[in-house]
């Protein structure tokens, strides 16, 4: 089997698609005449750079930006010039996928040290001293 190359290493510009639209917001007439937002549309079922495993992994991880259709939708409007967002949108995108399909650390327990044991301890016994009970001191 052919070594995978890592997600950094791989070109998605191919099948990457984009589509500029009039940014909303401020920003005058600017914003009325030109086509500065972007949107970037990546389509996860139909990828021939993922395997099966990692298509599989961003289904379940960005479930709430991909559609029904398996499209992963991304938009940035930040900038006022559409190569600008373009490339933002781009890093964005980059920066999902890796972080999606990065391992997973497996955390190992670790017992508590000896001073966060009296600590603890110490902290509880103040507690209990504030909520005991005592008779009050009636001088007659």
């Amino acid at each position: 089997m052919p070594e995978v190359p890592e997600i950094s290493e791989r070109d998605f510009t191919p099948e990457l698609i984009f589509n500029a639209t009039r940014s909303s917001g401020p920003g005058g007439q600017h914003v009325n005449k030109v086509s500065t937002k972007i949107e970037l549309r990546f389509d996860v079922q139909s990828s021939g750079l993922l395997l099966e495993e990692e298509k599989k992994a961003l289904f379940c991880k960005l479930a709430k930006r991909i559609s029904k259709e398996g499209i992963l939708i991304l938009v940035s409007q930040s900038e006022r010039s559409q190569i600008d967002n373009k490339r933002k949108a781009v890093e964005k995108f980059h920066k999902l996928i890796e972080k999606a399909l990065a391992p997973v650390k497996v955390r190992r327990p670790t017992r508590p040290t000896v001073t966060s044991r009296i600590k603890r301890l110490e902290s509880k016994h103040i507690q209990s001293e504030k909520k005991t009970r005592r008779k009050p001191d009636i001088d007659y």
